[in-house]
């Protein structure tokens, strides 16, 4: 609605958008921002400093995983900013101290990816039992010369024992797909959940029993201190001889090197990985094995999906920002 005569114009608040976003959420936020987009979606975004100087004026920015918003980039914030809202759930990008010492909201966009993320994870889990990655790439290389009885023989997933390391939205997700395949489903959690959120599945307090308990570990944990290289040398020891390894959590939360000696011993049988501690750098030790399946962090890679967390973003800095109120998804 145009203002009326006489009225002044109403002035949009100014959003700085740090990545190349889908379009659907691009255009929403430029009709009602006045949005700074990043449509070639240039790397000036991996630089907290030059985030802060594009920011200049802005009442909000939209960033993304892997965007550096730590301490220095909070302290070098324009006074405008009032909200960053983040294109993710997780938030190990973000200096959430920093940004509460400034006095600056911090909101994710959570319950919209669990099923896609689960649906990767499942991917991975499949490509990693059937050595589906050694297929395709013999395939690509023209090396299949067809058919034999004993070529590229794995395992399947039926009947195994599948342990869901972070029992939240996204492994309850994955235990329902699981159980499709007939596998049985054990998890590991902070604290155990209620029955009717449980669905049969099969609580453990502790690690051991958890890893001794399973033929396939799916990873689904927080980041953070807590969680820094829980997949050890030790743990990766209190697994079955031959398990399988999925991580579509946090790269964090891997011990690399521990993981490909494992894998190049047989202890691990197969991985499959869609998250990188570093990411985008990948540690050098998986390149070099047959049996990891390696995925460019497609966990919420859906157009559905991604649109629904550009919305969800929106909704949080539209509650700011346009009505002065609460955010839903606040997490700072």
């Amino acid at each position: 609605m145009s203002p009326a005569e006489g009225e002044p114009p109403v002035t949009k608040p100014v959003l700085l958008l740090t990545r190349k976003l889908p379009q659907a959420v691009e255009a929403r936020a430029a009709r009602d921002y006045d949005a700074r987009l990043n449509t070639e979606d240039a790397p000036w975004s991996r630089d907290g400093a030059e985030i802060a100087r594009r920011a200049a004026g802005a009442a909000g920015i939209l960033c993304a995983a892997g965007d550096p918003m730590n301490a220095a980039t909070f302290a070098a914030l324009p006074d405008s900013v009032r909200i960053v809202a983040t294109f993710s759930v997780g938030t190990d990008h973000i200096d959430l101290a920093a940004a509460k010492a400034r006095g600056i909201v911090v909101t994710n966009t959570p319950d919209v990816l669990s099923f896609a993320t689960a649906e990767i994870a499942m991917t991975l889990m499949l490509m990693a039992a059937r050595r589906a990655g050694e297929g395709e790439r013999m395939v690509r290389a023209r090396a299949w010369t067809g058919w034999t009885p004993t070529q590229l023989m794995g395992t399947t997933l039926e009947g195994k024992a599948l342990g869901i390391a972070g029992f939240g939205r996204i492994g309850r997700e994955l235990a329902k797909m699981a159980r499709g395949f007939g596998m049985p489903i054990h998890y590991r959690n902070r604290t155990r959940l209620p029955a009717d959120l449980e669905m049969g599945a099969t609580y453990h307090d502790n690690d051991a029993s958890f890893l001794g308990a399973i033929d396939v570990l799916s990873m689904h944990m927080p980041g953070g201190e807590a969680t820094r290289k829980w997949l050890n040398a030790d743990r990766l020891g209190m697994l079955k001889p031959g398990a399988i390894v999925v991580n579509t959590g946090r790269g964090t939360s891997v011990d690399d090197a521990a993981l490909v000696a494992a894998l190049q011993s047989g202890r691990v049988g197969a991985a499959g990985l869609d998250v990188y501690d570093g990411e985008p750098r990948v540690f050098e030790g998986y390149f070099g094995l047959e049996n990891v399946a390696l995925l460019p962090h497609l966990g919420s890679a859906t157009v559905e999906t991604r649109d629904a967390m550009g919305f969800r973003a929106l909704e949080n800095l539209d509650a700011v920002l346009r009505a002065g109120r609460e955010p839903p998804h606040r997490v700072a």
